[in-house]
């Protein structure tokens, strides 16, 4: 059921991306008066699950079975249905390529530019909904849960992160220092252990596990019980409600995490566990079963453990902050992007599919999330289909800027080679990002 949510998430929210992308260069062809023959939400190789053409209309919408993407076929124009029969005739008033290079500028760019303006919906409405609400790294008084990554890298559980590159990260949420120590391509952090404050070398051999592997860290809260039903094995020990768990058998476990992982590995014991209730400090013989567990529901509303940042936006303050958060994405994203083509971080490995992207999806359905993985996604599309590729929207732009700054339109065979030659790379590309996701399942 968790894989059937997160794929459903997957495809509705690239169903909307495409759907708006396409919809970006249809609104600028007609407003241009260009004629645009398809409107199809994926593609409709040898055949569609549907397809209409309204009376009257030179436009046939459809929906393909092959969901890659979505394609927008416009009239007198090279694109990925390499329709070069149509273009051996003389050009029409209502074609692409006879009208101004700023007006096909402006086809071109309607899908990236369209990309941009739903990012900015998004966050607006997210925002003017929910607000922001997150929990600053300074106030994780418990210190960071590490992933496997981490560990490997040298960070401990129970470790408080000061600052990545001598660039303080107290003022970030927990959620987002696995994206600061990225960006950043850090070489080293700051942390306290303890009593001690270290520095934690970061070796950019790392740097692509530390993309493709998302979570690497999460707040550590305490063991604090909620309550203990009349159906719990451990109903009768005397534990109450707030209660908080500090040791298993003299093993201390500041942390629900530590005292999850010591239940596991003491399945069918009796251990003695010692008990902070208000100012005293107990100590219980429990029952552990066969699962590793004590009867007991856990607290685990973290919102009553920390200070929480929150804030609230009117729907006139939401607008700018909406842009200003699309702003910051669209930056962080080209950051990202420079750490793919960067040899030193070889974080081309952690190219993925659409296997990557639905890593990220929860497992549960939650519309805010939902929302703001659409938004980023958005802003990602946008930004990609901005590469000087010639099957992207940045291909074709480039060969747009320059003609107009040269006042020559690069003919159409010229077109047709470097449309067939970005086709090719973009299938490769496919197929190795498709590799990656298949070697990192098998891995």
């Amino acid at each position: 059921m968790d894989i059937l949510i997160k794929i459903v998430q997957v495809i509705l929210a690239l169903s909307i991306l495409v759907l708006v992308h396409e919809f970006g260069h249809f609104f600028f062809a007609r407003l241009f008066k260009i004629r645009v023959e398809k409107f199809y939400l994926f593609f409709d190789a040898w055949f569609s699950i549907f397809k209409y053409k309204p009376k009257g209309s030179d436009t046939e919408y459809g929906i393909g079975w092959l969901p890659l993407g979505g394609y927008c076929k416009i009239a007198g124009m090279i694109d990925e249905s390499m329709d070069k029969e149509a273009l051996k005739q003389e050009p029409k008033p209502w074609e692409f390529r006879s009208k101004p290079a700023w007006q096909r500028f402006l086809v071109m760019f309607g899908g990236v530019f369209f990309n941009f303006i739903l990012a900015v919906i998004i966050y607006s409405g997210t925002l003017f909904t929910w607000g922001e609400e997150y929990i600053e790294n300074r106030n994780a008084i418990y210190g960071v849960e590490c992933n496997h990554i981490a560990q490997e890298i040298g960070f401990k559980n129970g470790d408080r992160i000061i600052a990545f590159n001598d660039i303080s990260v107290l003022n970030s949420s927990v959620s987002e220092l696995h994206i600061d120590l990225a960006r950043n391509q850090a070489e080293k952090a700051t942390v306290i252990r303890g009593k001690d404050t270290l520095t934690i070398d970061i070796p950019q051999s790392f740097m692509p596990a530390i993309l493709s592997t998302p979570g690497m860290f999460s707040i550590r809260f305490p063991f604090i019980i909620q309550s203990i039903p009349d159906t719990s094995h451990n109903y009768n020990s005397g534990l109450m409600p707030g209660d908080r768990v500090l040791a298993i058998d003299s093993t201390e476990s500041p942390s629900y995490q530590d005292i999850a992982k010591l239940l596991q590995s003491k399945k069918e014991s009796i251990a003695l566990f010692t008990i902070q209730r208000g100012d005293m400090i107990l100590e219980k013989e429990l029952q552990i079963n066969h699962n590793g567990n004590i009867g007991i529901i856990v607290d685990t509303d973290i919102t009553k453990l920390f200070d929480i940042t929150t804030r609230e936006y009117s729907l006139i303050e939401s607008i700018p902050a909406g842009f200003n958060k699309t702003i910051v994405t669209i930056r962080n994203y080209f950051k990202e992007l420079a750490l793919i083509f960067s040899p030193k971080t070889e974080a081309y490995k952690s190219v993925g599919s659409f296997i990557t992207i639905g890593k990220i999806f929860p497992s549960s359905w939650n519309w805010q999330i939902f929302w703001n993985i659409t938004a980023f996604l958005s802003v990602m599309l946008a930004v990609l289909n901005l590469l000087p590729i010639p099957a992207l929207d940045g291909g074709h732009i480039l060969f747009l800027i320059y003609e107009i700054i040269t006042r020559r339109k690069p003919n159409d065979k010229f077109m047709e080679y470097a449309q067939l030659a970005g086709m090719l790379l973009l299938f490769t590309l496919m197929f190795f990002a498709f590799g990656n996701d298949i070697y990192r399942l098998f891995k």
